[in-house]
């Protein structure tokens, strides 16, 4: 494991990354932070989750880069605990870590890049830094986590999830379990804490970066999008393009991301009904600005049927359309369901 994760950082060139720079107006998207220290000296990381766009952000960025920075931010707190340890001992060279799930949305994570770097990040956590948890609250949790927590925790192991605490909307009761482990001189008031920044906020966004919505004029159409991910097409003029999916389970997800190359197209999705046979408009058809942005979406099927997602060009006498497109379906499963009981 020692071997190959030293053979990793070559790839990576981790150790060198304290000397790369990224735009700091990228870096002022990523919601993290140091609030301070907990009672034994360790660093306290929180991490506002919902306020990172990962849409925009590989828009902006390559997966590369965003895992360049990841490795960056991890080596960097490291180095932090490892100077605590200076001085309080080894019971402060790990980190202590709050997630804040308050306004979570599962949607972005449904697309399929962004799933995929997040388990890729989740399996270079797992292999490359192993035991630097001491602990993880994850608060503010709603309903909809569960599912993503349910996927997430495959990829880690016993140990690192015995580490992990969630709470729920119960702020009486994550902040009794965080005022446990970490000083209120060293928390922003938001979470039970007293530091908050000059103008009062109790968010302390001085220190802890909120994150936010990416502006599209930073959007950067990069070219690594059209790979094995995505399937491409020509529609051609006075044409449509019809994808039949189906779906076998009541409560799966039909998911879809899209964009076209130079002029924009029509889309929508049709049901096909079990007992007809005839198609209705789930998501009626409409011209799509695609040529300027990306265009995702989810799609909650109540009861197994067939779905034809349409592009439709048959409103264009000159011009053939190229799309690009992924188009999914995910499955509930049971782990699933057990969890949202839980």
């Amino acid at each position: 494991m020692l071997r190959d994760s030293i053979e990793w950082r070559k790839k990576w060139d981790a150790d060198n990354l304290s000397n790369w720079n990224l735009s700091q107006k990228v870096l002022n998207f990523f919601p993290y932070g140091l609030s301070g220290f907990d009672k034994d000296g360790a660093p306290v990381i929180i991490v506002p989750f919902a306020g990172m766009d990962m849409f925009g952000m590989l828009q902006v960025i390559t997966q590369q880069d965003f895992v360049k920075i990841m490795v960056k931010l991890l080596d960097d707190f490291l180095r932090l605990a490892r100077e605590q340890s200076k001085v309080h001992g080894e019971v402060a060279n790990q980190l202590t870590v709050i997630f804040d799930m308050e306004g979570f949305n599962l949607k972005q994570y449904l697309w399929k890049p962004a799933g995929e770097l997040v388990i890729k990040l989740l399996q270079m956590y797992e292999a490359n830094y192993p035991e630097i948890l001491k602990i993880c609250f994850i608060i503010n949790a709603p309903r909809v986590f569960a599912f993503a927590f349910a996927i997430a925790k495959k990829f880690l192991n016993e140990y690192t999830l015995s580490k992990i605490q969630i709470y729920k909307s119960d702020p009486a009761k994550w902040k009794k379990a965080i005022l446990q482990t970490i000083p209120r001189n060293q928390l922003p008031v938001h979470f039970g804490g007293t530091l908050c920044d000059p103008d009062g906020n109790p968010r302390y966004t001085s220190k802890i970066c909120q994150g936010g919505k990416i502006p599209k004029d930073m959007y950067v159409k990069n070219s690594e999008k059209i790979n094995q991910d995505y399937t491409t097409v020509v529609v051609r003029k006075g044409g449509k393009l019809e994808v039949d999916v189906c779906t076998s389970e009541s409560g799966s997800l039909l998911s879809w991301e899209f964009w076209s190359e130079g002029h924009d197209i029509k889309f929508g999705i049709l049901k096909k009904d079990a007992e007809n046979g005839k198609r209705i408009e789930i998501i009626p058809l409409r011209r799509v600005a695609s040529h300027q942005s990306d265009e995702m979406g989810v799609l909650t099927c109540e009861e197994p049927a067939t779905y034809s997602v349409v592009f439709d060009n048959t409103y264009s006498i000159l011009r053939n359309k190229k799309v690009h497109y992924a188009v999914r379906i995910l499955a509930p499963t049971e782990i699933e369901r057990e969890t949202l009981v839980a």
